[in-house]
């Protein structure tokens, strides 16, 4: 429940400071006093978007603070998940708007988003205004009311869970329907892809050998050449290399017997005769081996032109990415041509899944005409109470084309407020004073059903007057045995089942024009009911008239 709202530079208001009672309180005051003013700033704490026009006149910044008691609400895991300081008694909520246009909110300090302060928002107070009345022409409404009272959360969430896969499941199959028909117009062109890619029977690294190969092959000539004369020049005519370097070995190791000094030398130079004479055979070797073969030529281009060929079409350049590509061809292919084995196993998941899906939607509706009869019932009882003897109402609960997020029900609520009068929607048939009365009663059949701490009905008791707004304020009354209610009225009648009292009002002096709010005590009580009654001016006949209508509660009691 709200305890105080604390409310500065806001609209008209400089600076407002109110606390709130539990049970049933009412907010009376004069058209235009302002009492709009303050369900506005409260509407922004629980996360409305802000204007910057709202902030007063002068001023560069509005702020409104409200303090919540969640007690017995079990609001923790909200705090927990977003990783917010929890007191049960005491939770502040802020929110600062500014003339630039920014506005901050704030959780006991903590800076938050606007979505998590309307999260936390709607599981603080609902405000019903006059144009939530408008809610009752919603299929989606009249659905909600009927599972609110037959407890139907933990069923909903298991059905949404389902239905979730049961989507996801149909998504999926259409899906891989279109991307089977697809494939089997394209398979004989993938195919005729992957069978050129297997003959090719390409392998790793083949490209580079064959373009060595190939390099070789083209300058067979000049590398015999090369060879050749390397070959001479080591060990050759007279003058060529090893001989020369033979005879300066033989010198090296005669002068070991006579100079130990150059045995370090005559080592090195008899390891370097040894490793020239090796290259001098090796080179002799390796000029019987290049030759040039033109056919290995010829067939080594016919093999790179088709690599190269290949690489151009797929848009590659390794043989590597070819292969891939033909691993990928080959997956593709596969999954086209077992398509039908896949699709037919996709269709036995969603036969399970709807078969799933249908036993919770049954147990959804057998719950939800369960209710209904107990809710017609209540309703056509509170309904004759409120000055209808001849209200008739029904809840129509027939199947939908299928499956939808709240199951396979089409939920509509009939109505007639006369004899011999079809029932028909209500929202087609029903006066705006009936809609109110008939959302009041909804709102209070359903008070106890939702752990909801705070409901503000905001003038729900216009278009009646005397007796039937008795019975109005009677059930809100009795609504603030089971949460906080706040009604801001301009009805005496329903002013006297208030157990708090609040005069909005409007002070001008000079330069500007004010909204302030008081709480009045049990003499001012009186008075203002019995201006309610009367007028401006005040009757002794009005003030006794203000007694009896606050009395009647105590009687109910």
């Amino acid at each position: 429940m709200i305890t105080s709202l604390t409310i500065n530079n806001y609209a008209l208001i400089d600076s407002l400071n109110i606390s709130f009672a539990k049970g049933f309180s009412v907010l009376t005051g004069e058209t235009g006093a302002g009492k709009s003013i303050i369900l506005g700033a409260l509407s922004l704490i629980l996360g409305q978007r802000a204007d910057a026009k709202s902030i007063k006149t002068g001023h560069n910044k509005c702020v409104i603070e409200g303090n919540f008691d969640l007690s017995n609400y079990k609001l923790e895991p909200f705090f927990i998940a977003n990783d917010l300081e929890y007191d049960a008694s005491h939770c502040i909520i802020r929110r600062e708007i500014y003339a630039s246009g920014k506005s901050r909110a704030f959780i006991n300090d903590t800076p938050v988003s606007l979505t998590q302060l309307k999260q936390l928002g709607g599981s603080l107070i609902d405000i019903h205004s006059q144009h939530q009345n408008l809610l009752i022409s919603e299929d989606a409404f009249q659905l909600r009311v009927i599972d609110t009272l037959a407890d139907n959360s933990q069923v909903l969430a298991g059905y949404l869970h389902e239905f979730s896969i049961y989507k996801q499941l149909n998504t999926e199959l259409k899906l891989f329907i279109e991307r089977s028909s697809r494939g089997k117009e394209e398979s004989d062109y993938i195919r005729f892809q992957l069978k050129q890619l297997q003959d090719a029977n390409l392998k790793v690294g083949e490209q580079e050998e064959l373009e060595a190969e190939l390099d070789t092959i083209t300058h067979s000539e000049d590398i015999k050449s090369g060879l050749y004369q390397i070959s001479n020049m080591l060990d050759g005519n007279e003058g060529s290399l090893l001989p020369l370097l033979k005879d300066v070995v033989s010198k090296s190791n005669n002068l070991r017997k006579i100079y130990p000094q150059i045995e370090d030398i005559a080592d090195r130079l008899n390891s370097d005769y040894i490793d020239l004479k090796d290259i001098a055979g090796e080179t002799d070797s390796m000029q019987d081996a290049v030759s040039f073969d033109p056919e290995r030529q010829q067939w080594i281009q016919e093999r790179l032109d088709l690599i190269y060929q290949l690489q151009q079409k797929h848009h590659t350049d390794t043989i590597g990415g070819l292969v891939e590509l033909q691993d990928s061809l080959a997956l593709r292919l596969g999954s086209i041509d077992n398509s039908d084995e896949k699709i037919a196993s996709l269709k036995k998941d969603i036969e399970r899944q709807l078969a799933k899906l249908t036993d919770i939607a049954q147990l959804l509706t057998q719950k939800r005409k369960q209710v209904s009869d107990r809710f017609i019932n209540g309703l056509v009882e509170k309904l004759r109470l409120l000055g209808m003897p001849n209200v008739r109402f029904d809840v129509s609960i027939t199947p939908k084309n299928g499956f939808d997020e709240t199951g396979a029900d089409n939920v509509k609520f009939l109505f007639s407020a006369n004899k011999n009068q079809t029932l028909m929607p209500v929202a087609d048939i029903a006066s705006g004073g009936e809609i109110s009365r008939v959302m009041l009663v909804i709102k209070s059949l359903i008070a106890n059903a939702v752990s909801l701490p705070t409901i503000i009905f905001d003038e729900i008791d216009t278009g009646v007057s005397g007796e039937i707004a008795d019975k109005m304020g009677l059930i809100m009354y009795d609504m603030s045995k089971y949460m906080q209610v706040l009604s801001i009225t301009h009805l005496p009648q329903v002013a006297s089942k208030g157990e708090a009292h609040y005069k909005v009002y409007k002070q001008d002096d000079e330069y500007t024009t004010t909204t302030n709010i008081i709480s009045l005590s049990q003499e001012e009580r009186i008075k203002e009911i019995a201006r309610m009654l009367s007028g401006a001016k005040l009757t002794s006949q009005a003030i006794d008239n203000a007694k009896v209508l606050m009395s009647k509660v105590r009687k109910s009691d």
